[in-house]
């Protein structure tokens, strides 16, 4: 009989737990929150690189700064119902072709997407139903949304998404030492890597290019206070 794979948790505390399948298939089944004895609390737990990554809840500022993205959005479905796209947030992503299995702060369809996705009543999106997807920094883990770097080349969402080909990232990171916002496009699925990008300072306005169209200001964007 094979032995249950035992893991560990990457969060404040790190400790160890005997799970009674791999962690993706728990994931896939919405069980591993509970086999991980996570509290119902708003607490995440996702699968990067294999490492299940445990997140609290994000705070008041995180939240702001996903509002205002998708007030954006709301604004120009209003004022042309023609407007391609819909956002949703904290929908769970299954990227199967790697095994991980992410929770984006918001993810962007197409209406055609939108649709089929409410239609079929999924519970996790495939990354081809995805056209943008955002995620905005938070202090225990912020180098998991980031390009790697020297300091944590781990695997990291960066690779993640341009692995399974998503189009374009958009990455807040209200790191106080950083303050900026970068897109990300052109994924590589061969190489794991996003090809072009381009940023903006907290205070200038994010214009995200076709096919969005859409310019979103920052001006009340605040980064994370230090402790």
């Amino acid at each position: 009989m094979e032995e249950s794979p035992k893991v560990s948790i990457i969060a404040a505390a790190c400790r160890y737990h005997e799970l009674p399948d791999t962690p993706y298939n728990l994931w896939m089944r919405d069980e591993l929150a509970d086999a991980l004895e996570l509290p119902h609390d708003g607490t995440r737990v996702e699968i990067i690189g294999g490492e299940m990554i445990v997140s609290p809840g994000p705070d008041y500022g995180h939240n702001a700064v996903i509002r205002g993205i998708q007030q954006r959005f709301f604004a120009a479905e209003l004022t042309d119902p023609s407007f391609p796209w819909r956002c949703i947030t904290t929908q769970d992503v299954k990227l199967s072709d790697i095994h991980d299995g992410y929770i984006p702060d918001l993810c962007v369809l197409s209406v055609e997407n939108d649709k089929q996705a409410r239609t079929a009543q999924l519970k996790k999106l495939p990354p081809r139903s995805l056209e943008l997807v955002v995620e905005v920094t938070s202090p225990n883990n912020a180098f998991v949304d980031r390009e790697p770097r020297r300091r944590h080349p781990a695997f990291t969402k960066w690779i993640g998404y341009a692995r399974v080909g998503v189009p374009y990232y958009l990455l807040v990171d209200r790191d106080p030492r950083e303050a900026r916002t970068t897109l990300f496009t052109q994924p590589d699925p061969t190489s794991g890597e996003y090809r072009e990008s381009v940023s903006w300072a907290f205070g200038e306005a994010v214009k995200l290019p076709e096919p969005f169209c859409l310019e979103i200001p920052t001006d009340e964007w605040e980064p994370w206070q230090r402790s």
